[in-house]
């Protein structure tokens, strides 16, 4: 194989291939990546078992076809660490060699015939098409929700489920639950489109790092217990989270009564003042809702307290509810309108945070003392 490459464009696909590479493996061919040259193109393939990453790249002159499987952190610390803005990979059998103008480097791989296979999509396969931008969008506003430690598996992943010409994606870590709406390119048919989808975060987390360009597309296909979901040069094969994902729609209120129209960026900034001089014992902060004023207080016995106001115009009964301050701040941060609702039922009930007609967050609260 011999193959010469545009270093920033190799180095683009090495910085996404080697994110899926495990940095501890008992199987050492799972610290590589598979290089394979074929005609105009050049795939590099990543696994570790549970997700893989196909990366086509294009930008290349094929002058030998040929395969190679070399570890992927020397090889991506090679042509980050370069200089030059052409970079030739000559294979023969086991043995690699990256040669700039003024360097040369030899890595010793693997068995090619070890490395594991990983799947790619075949064009016009795919079940449901969505924007990249559109999911991308949806990504953000639900991921950090997940749960990062739990014995409970299903909700370290992010349902997908199909409701009409929308996407769902759906999050929670058991405090709290990040639902938004994403619109389908096409959606789809038949049974399929009553399959529900738990995707693990890592995934998503993966697919969110695409190169997102305009009228870009991602393409999905559902196979059993996998998902393979195909973007422009990359296709992505992931192992769904098995397990049920908890009713969501259950603990979703539907009877509040007590409804507010909060300045994103203002309630932003409040609510990490009123955080400022809380500690881990008394880690959440309050929000005492009045007449024309909304007060964010927080506090904790060694350090003092902290009170911030902002006007509002509200009619109902007052009310005093603590929450997690870093878990409004979480979904502050996403919400791309300038103002969102509020809405509140009982001090020991959740608050609902909506954003448009497709995103909520549901909050549980804390019980301040």
């Amino acid at each position: 194989m011999k193959v010469t490459f545009n270093r920033s464009v190799l180095a683009e696909a090495l910085g996404l291939v080697t994110s899926v590479v495990p940095t501890r493996t008992p199987k050492p061919v799972l610290r590589c990546v598979r290089v394979v040259a074929s005609d105009k193109q050049v795939r590099i393939c990543a696994t570790n078992l549970e997700v893989g990453l196909n990366y086509l790249v294009s930008e290349v002159e094929v002058a030998r076809e040929g395969e190679v499987v070399v570890e992927a952190a020397h090889l991506a610390d090679i042509v980050r660490e370069s200089s030059e803005d052409v970079l030739v990979l000559e294979a023969k059998d086991s043995t690699c060699e990256i040669r700039g103008a003024d360097s040369r480097f030899t890595i010793y791989g693997q068995d090619p015939k070890q490395y594991p296979k990983v799947p790619s999509l075949e064009e016009g396969d795919a079940d449901l098409t969505i924007s990249l931008a559109g999911l991308q969008a949806g990504i953000e506003q639900c991921l950090f929700a997940t749960a990062k430690e739990s014995s409970r598996y299903a909700i370290n992943g992010v349902l997908w489920e199909v409701s009409g010409k929308k996407l769902l994606l759906v999050a929670t870590d058991g405090r709290r639950l990040a639902r938004c709406r994403v619109a389908l390119a096409k959606a789809p048919a038949g049974e399929t489109a009553k399959q529900k989808m738990i995707v693990p975060a890592k995934t998503m987390a993966l697919l969110d790092k695409v190169a997102s360009h305009d009228e870009e597309t991602v393409a999905v296909k559902l196979m059993g217990s996998q998902v393979l979901i195909s973007c422009a040069n990359v296709v992505i094969s992931s192992n769904l989270v098995e397990g049920n994902f908890p009713k969501y729609e259950d603990i979703i209120p539907t009877d509040y009564d007590k409804k507010l129209k909060l300045s994103t960026a203002v309630a932003l900034s409040a609510v990490r003042r009123a955080a400022l001089l809380t500690s881990e014992e008394s880690k959440g902060i309050k929000l005492s809702v009045g007449k024309d004023a909304l007060v964010f207080s927080g506090s904790s016995a060694e350090a003092g307290a902290a009170e911030v106001s902002m006007p509002i115009e509200y009619g109902d009964e007052p009310i005093d509810i603590g929450f997690n301050p870093q878990f409004l701040v979480d979904v502050l941060r996403v919400i791309k309108a300038s103002d969102f609702d509020l809405e509140l039922g009982q001090s020991d009930r959740p608050g609902l945070i909506r954003s448009g007609a497709d995103f909520l967050y549901v909050l549980m609260p804390i019980n301040l003392g």
